[in-house]
């Protein structure tokens, strides 16, 4: 065996420093290093081929049960089949026999108001609906009419319920000094008088109150639709309680304890055919 060369070894702040290996072992190393990365690279390719037969059989046992659900869901071709027609007409489906015969009774039909096929009653039957409210033969209900033949779903009777809600909401709202309110109900020009007398009691330094008791009448007394503006004029009889007050609180006009009789003439205007369908006040003025 050969003589194997002195080893110079110093041990510094570093741990241990070899300055010298013998031939021997560096001939040695390698070798040994070589097969261990042999015997690594066998048991990784082996490890790998086990890994991938396995991942195999899964993706394949996946794939066929895929092929039957589809299969079992749209079926086969025979090569028999009839191509569809996209344009063909479809067959409307048999009426039940609780159904009434006749297409507008279908329990899929909806309605509307003025609808085409919508049964036309007779002038005279109409003008009776709302008999209560004006004479048929009046110039009122003639009004009523030209409304009705451009928007056949308006209601007088709804209209005069509205008309004595908007009359009560704006009173009030012009008493607590609400522009906001008044904004939505009035027409530009009575607006801007009514946002004028709020704007004076403030500089005054005046408060008002006004409390509904309650809304006797609410007549029509006149109904014009000329082009596609209607104009409704309605007369109201109320029982109000009002009063205004003064920075220091003394009243200053009407009484916190009294009921009026107040009797106003209110007309309300609307474009026809508009998608808005609020009526806006367009008139004031107090009847004798």
């Amino acid at each position: 065996m050969d003589a194997v060369p002195a080893q110079e070894v110093a041990f510094t702040s570093r741990g241990v420093d070899v300055t010298s290996l013998s031939y021997h072992m560096i001939r040695t190393i390698p070798r040994m290093t070589s097969g261990w990365k042999l015997l690594r690279g066998a048991a990784g390719q082996l490890s790998m081929q086990n890994s991938f037969d396995m991942t195999t059989l899964i993706f394949l046992a996946l794939a066929v049960f895929v092929a039957w659900k589809l299969r079992s869901v749209l079926g086969q071709k025979t090569g028999h089949e009839q191509p569809k027609d996209p344009f063909a007409r479809r067959e409307t489906p048999p009426m039940r026999p609780d159904q009434v015969q006749g297409a507008d009774k279908r329990d899929n039909v909806i309605r509307l108001p003025g609808a085409a096929n919508d049964p036309v009653a007779p002038a005279a039957e109409v003008a009776e609906r709302w008999k209560d409210l004006a004479p048929p033969d009046s110039p009122v209900s003639a009004g009523i009419e030209a409304i009705i033949r451009q928007e056949p779903g308006f209601d007088p009777h709804d209209f005069v319920g509205g008309a004595k809600s908007a009359y009560e909401a704006i009173v009030t709202a012009f008493a607590r000094g609400d522009r906001k309110t008044l904004k939505g109900l009035l027409a530009k020009d009575v607006y801007d008088g009514f946002e004028q007398a709020i704007t004076e009691r403030e500089k005054r330094g005046e408060k008002a109150e006004s409390n509904f008791v309650s809304i006797d009448k609410a007549d029509l007394a006149a109904v014009e639709v000329k082009g596609k503006t209607a104009q409704v004029t309605i007369a109201f009889v109320s029982q109000l309680i009002s009063v205004t007050r003064d920075a220091q609180g003394a009243v200053v006009d009407g009484s916190a304890e009294q009921v009026s009789e107040v009797n106003d003439i209110w007309t309300f205007s609307r474009q026809l055919g508009s998608r808005d369908p609020n009526w806006l006040l367009v008139a004031t003025e107090s009847a004798a």
